[in-house]
C-alpha cells in the first residue's frame, strides 16, 4: 500500500506533520494493506490565516484493488485531529466494504459424485 501525502502551505507550519499523519494512517489501515493499492491524504486549512473553529480539513481516499476509490473528509480545529477522525471513519468503511465482499463471495459448489 502506497501512502501519498498532500497539503497546502499553511498546514505545513508544524514540525513533522506529514510523518505523524502518514504513520497514523499506516497503523490504522495496516490490516487492509494487501487489499489497497494506494491511500492519498490531503490536508488543508480552509480559511487560511483567519482562524476559526474546525477550519482544518483532512480528506483521505483509499483505492481498493479492483474496486472503486472511497474517500472521507473530516474537519477539526487541528490537522492531527482532522486526520485522526478521517482515518477512523475510513477504517470503519473499509471494514464494512471488505466484510460485505467476503460475505458475498461464495465457494464453488462441489461437483456431485455419482
Amino acid at each position: 500500500m502506497q501512502v501519498q501525502f498532500n497539503s497546502d502551505s499553511s498546514v505545513m507550519g508544524t514540525e513533522n506533520v506529514a510523518e505523524r499523519i502518514e504513520a497514523r494512517v499506516r497503523e490504522k489501515l495496516e490490516r487492509f494493506a494487501e487489499r489497497l493499492t494506494r491511500v492519498e491524504v490531503h490536508v488543508r486549512d480552509e480559511n487560511g490565516s483567519k482562524g476559526g473553529a474546525d477550519d482544518k480539513a483532512c480528506m483521505i481516499e483509499a483505492r481498493p484493488r479492483g474496486g472503486r476509490p472511497m474517500g472521507v473528509t473530516e474537519h477539526a480545529s487541528t490537522v492531527d485531529d482532522a486526520a485522526r477522525k478521517a482515518v477512523n471513519t475510513l477504517a470503519k468503511r473499509l471494514r464494512r466494504h471488505f466484510g460485505k465482499e467476503s460475505a458475498h463471495s461464495h465457494d464453488q459448489r462441489p461437483e456431485k459424485a455419482m
